[in-house]
């Protein structure tokens, strides 16, 4: 579904996974090699448990990158766009005092996350090169500097 909608827009999509140190660095190599502009990082505990060096390597090879939560970017990531952890937290009590209540979990709605926030690091815009638009500073939830 993605790769149409990439091409539709003159961009070529790479999907890589990388499950094991290894395969992060033959990832990047093969960004780097194919001429990739730009980077998202997925979720995941793996993404997540090797987050300082994916930020480091996007740095690295000067890849303007994307995560999937706002920790990214507070080490030097560029920007994030993500559900909010506190406010996910906040709907898990909810669900928690409802079930103590009395309420069994099957009965419970499934509930989908409502409040997202836009993170950008403009420190790592601007070693990047790159000038972020007022428009997506002020769409910001946090701006880094």
């Amino acid at each position: 579904m993605c790769r149409p909608r990439a091409q539709a827009l003159g961009q070529q999509l790479i999907i890589l996974d990388a499950n094991s140190d290894r395969e992060i660095e033959t990832a990047f190599a093969m960004f780097v090699q194919r001429g990739a502009g730009a980077l998202l990082v997925g979720t995941g505990t793996f993404s997540f448990a090797n987050r300082e060096r994916l930020v480091a390597m996007a740095a690295r090879h000067a890849l303007p990158a994307s995560y999937s939560l706002r920790e990214f970017v507070s080490m030097g990531g560029l920007m994030s766009y993500a559900a909010s952890i506190p406010d996910a937290y906040r709907q898990a009590g909810i669900y928690a005092g409802r079930i103590l209540r009395g309420e069994k979990p099957a009965d419970l709605p499934v509930i989908q996350s409502t409040k997202f926030e836009f993170v950008i690091n403009l420190k790592t815009a601007k070693t990047l090169g790159l000038t972020v638009p007022d428009k997506l500073l002020v769409a910001a939830d946090e701006v880094i500097e």
